[in-house]
């Protein structure tokens, strides 16, 4: 009997240990944001602006892509960024500048060039909306965007800008595609914001 009962644990040992070593579901990575592309053209003397780190809903700022129903929230299955979601949309925003910005330049991370202008980015929701579980969703990213005097730091100009771009079916590769739309749209108008505001008085 003690012999029967020390090999059904050993049994049923064996399978629980099996059990934690199964392989987890594949997960596919995706990423969002331009490709580096070749840069504006832009006035002789572009006014130099310093991007301050990005702020982003923790919930929405690493890898995983958040899924919002009504008050429920879950992150999808099956995906995730190749990267940080903060580090992808902060990667997309700077080569948007790069390639859309005429009179500002963006002045790159490790560079020393005095300034006279911030920009202070807090993206506000960037994530997937659902009307209910299994409908096609709609991919919202909200930013407020404020341009700052340096070294006084007051404001020049400040907007808030939100796209909703609906995904063409509930599968990830075309969420996905929406959020490729949606950070293009939503950089394309900061781009166009800062360039109009940055030489306000």
């Amino acid at each position: 009997m003690i012999r029967t009962l020390a090999l059904a644990a050993l049994a049923a040992a064996s399978l629980s240990g099996c059990a934690l070593l199964s392989s987890p579901d594949p997960v596919q990575l995706y990423r969002f944001g331009d490709a580096a592309g070749p840069v504006a053209a832009s006035v002789a003397s572009p006014v130099q602006i310093k991007l301050r780190a990005l702020e982003m809903p923790q919930a929405s700022q690493g890898d995983r892509l958040l899924g919002v129903t009504g008050s429920e929230a879950a992150y999808i299955a099956g995906a995730r960024w190749v990267s940080p979601a903060l580090m992808l949309y902060s990667d997309a925003l700077e080569t948007r500048f790069g390639s859309q910005a005429r009179t500002v330049r963006l002045i790159g991370r490790r560079e020393l060039t005095p300034t006279t202008r911030l920009l202070d980015v807090d993206v506000r929701a960037f994530e997937t909306r659902y009307d209910y579980a299994g409908a096609a969703p709609t991919v919202v990213i909200t930013v407020r965007a404020r341009l700052l005097r340096f070294p006084e730091r007051t404001v020049v100009s400040e907007q808030t800008f939100t796209v909703s771009q609906p995904a063409g079916e509930n599968r990830v590769s075309a969420i996905v595609e929406a959020y490729d739309l949606a950070t293009r749209d939503v950089n394309t108008q900061i781009v166009a914001w800062t360039d109009a505001n940055a030489t306000t008085n």
